[in-house]
């Protein structure tokens, strides 16, 4: 199985690559910024659970088929990215909703289910993710020690839960941030529109970046 040291190591990587800004962060800030922390953190738990099939894919070696196929791969970036535009859009033509008189604002109208699920489904359609994980498990496997499949899963696991951990906290601070912006009915609807904003850019660069970028 693995040693301590190439877990340790691969842990580390792990952190060091999360905490660097990215499309995932940008995709928490924004949903952050349109939902509020508890809608942040829930979009987080399901982006996480969304991965937990590619890295499977990955260890049984049905990742590499997709890293390697233009026409696979392109479908799965334009669906993912297809579905990030049309979650930005949601949320820009709902920022107004839960908005009451009088200066104070309420929770947009979208359950805790469905926040989840959305996000299970951007993590699940994210290509660049079985790059990554094609491209770097292998390099802390211990081959001599068998079990391949079964130590890439564990390395992925790891991942998932690093990123986890790191992008809760961009949830968190996104999320208290946009409280500020709730004293005031007009400013919320801002910040949740340029929520909305953020993921539409993001679908737009993830579906004009290049194959294998």
């Amino acid at each position: 199985m693995l040693s301590w040291e190439a877990l340790l190591a691969f842990t580390f990587a792990s952190f060091i690559l999360i905490a660097i800004p990215g499309p995932s962060v940008l995709f928490v800030i924004g949903r952050s910024l349109a939902l509020g922390r508890r809608g942040g953190i829930l979009s987080v738990l399901g982006n996480e659970v969304g991965a937990l099939p590619l890295v499977i894919a990955v260890s049984l070696g049905i990742g590499t088929i997709v890293a390697e196929s233009i026409v696979v791969f392109t479908v799965i970036k334009i669906v993912g990215a297809s579905y990030l535009v049309y979650l930005g859009i949601q949320a820009i033509r709902h920022r107004r909703e839960g908005l009451e008189a009088g200066g104070r604002a309420g929770r947009p109208g979208v359950s805790g289910w469905v926040t989840f699920r959305q996000g299970v489904i951007v993590g699940a359609t994210n290509p660049k993710t079985i790059v990554f994980f094609v491209a770097v498990l292998p390099q802390f496997v211990n081959y001599s020690a068998g079990n391949v499949a079964l130590q890439m899963m564990l390395l992925g696991l790891v991942f998932t839960i690093v990123a986890l951990l790191c992008d809760s906290v961009w949830a968190i601070a996104a999320g208290t941030a946009r409280q500020w912006f709730s004293t005031s009915p007009k400013r919320l609807s801002a910040i949740r529109a340029a929520g909305g904003g953020m993921m539409i850019g993001l679908g737009g660069t993830l579906a004009l970046t290049g194959n294998k970028a």
